[in-house]
């Protein structure tokens, strides 16, 4: 299982990614997520333009760059290290098995608070980047 990202749109909001192992954050949810798609790696190019500088500090000499294509690697899988992006947040089932996991998210904390309060399959606790902790009951 990979960490992948889950983009969802929130009705009156923004979009929401969650980056989760997918079958993490479906144990939550009514309505299972499905992992977002991405391209494979690919190579891309860009135009460096030609300019003049000097060989070292203090040199009065300069010499002249010549243009040239650079050529390098594009991969929307990339991690630096085991980085994830966004904001922690958790969710705590409330009673039973007492199920917690921890998940990231990039959007609005309230547009994540909306789009859980309208999935949830489980009474939990949803606890923010902040510490702060909000009750999300299943919906009717």
């Amino acid at each position: 299982m990979a960490i992948t990202g889950h983009t969802v749109s929130v009705a009156g909001g923004g979009d929401v990614t969650i980056y989760a192992e997918t079958a993490n954050i479906n144990y939550f949810l009514g309505t299972p997520l499905t992992a977002d798609t991405t391209d494979g790696p690919t190579n891309s190019a860009a135009q460096v333009a030609g300019s003049t500088r000097r060989q070292y500090p203090g040199d009065n000499t300069t010499i002249s760059v010549s243009a040239a294509t650079r050529e390098f690697l594009v991969d929307p899988s990339r991690k630096s290290g085991n980085a994830l992006p966004g904001r922690n947040f958790a969710l705590k089932e409330r009673g039973g098995a007492g199920e917690f996991r921890s998940f990231t998210f990039k959007g609005r904390m309230m547009d994540l608070h909306a789009f859980l309060s309208g999935e949830v399959s489980k009474n939990v606790f949803l606890y923010g980047s902040s510490g702060a902790r909000y009750t999300i009951d299943v919906a009717d």
